[in-house]
Formats: structure tokens, C-alpha cells, sequence
């Protein structure tokens, strides 16, 4: 059966570019989707948010133009968690990346290490 994960990223990203090339040198079959073009919907983003057991304010990319533009570090502390997923949902560019899932876990950004043995099969 062949390592397959579902990786979020932008084509652009220089961040996104190494972690797809970390993961390939590791062996993982890669399903990608550019999250611009097409990010998570609600329900996928909620599964997506719950398997990686961070905070939903860590997927924010509040250092991106549209985070900026619409003024979310103001807005986001009076919207509930369900504004939050239909907002992300909205637009993927609100969505820190690469967005990495095995279907059971899942990571947001990348540094190599945060990849531990069960990502590798080691």
C-alpha cells in the first residue's frame, strides 16, 4: 500500500516547495491541491483542525495580505469557531501553509522535524 498524504499548498510558496520535496525524498505519495484554487471546504477544514489539535486561531496566516486586508486581528476574538472554519473555507489564502493530513494527523506550516517518525513510518 503506498504512503499517500493530502498536502494544501500554494505552488509559490517557498516554504510549500520544501516540504513537498522533503516529504517526496521521504517516499510519501503526495495528493495536492493548491489552496487557492481550491481550499478545504467547512466540514473537511473542521476534520482538518480537530486531527492536528491545535488552537483554530494557529490556522490563521496572519502574516498574508488577505489576514491584513480584512483586518482579522481585530475581528477574530469576537467570532466563534464556526465563523472561524467558514471564514477559512472562504478564502485558502487565510489558511497557514502547507496544510499536511494522513487522515489521521495533520500539520499546518513546515519544519522538517515537525514531521516525527510516524509521518516517516520509522
Amino acid at each position: 500500500m503506498a504512503k499517500a498524504l493530502k498536502v494544501y499548498h500554494l505552488p509559490t510558496c517557498s516554504t510549500c516547495k520544501a516540504a513537498i520535496k522533503a516529504l517526496k525524498q521521504h517516499g510519501w505519495e503526495l495528493e495536492l491541491h493548491d489552496i487557492r484554487e481550491s481550499p478545504p471546504s467547512a466540514e473537511e477544514l473542521g476534520k482538518l483542525i480537530a486531527s492536528s489539535g491545535l488552537p483554530i486561531g494557529k490556522w490563521f496566516n496572519t502574516s498574508g495580505e488577505a489576514y491584513r486586508e480584512m483586518g482579522l486581528k481585530d475581528r477574530l476574538p469576537a467570532m466563534n469557531e464556526e465563523e472561524k472554519v467558514r471564514l477559512l473555507a472562504s478564502n485558502g489564502m487565510l489558511i497557514k501553509r502547507p496544510v499536511v493530513s494522513n487522515g489521521r494527523k495533520t500539520t499546518i506550516g513546515f519544519k522538517e522535524q515537525t514531521f516525527g517518525p510516524e509521518w516517516y513510518g520509522a
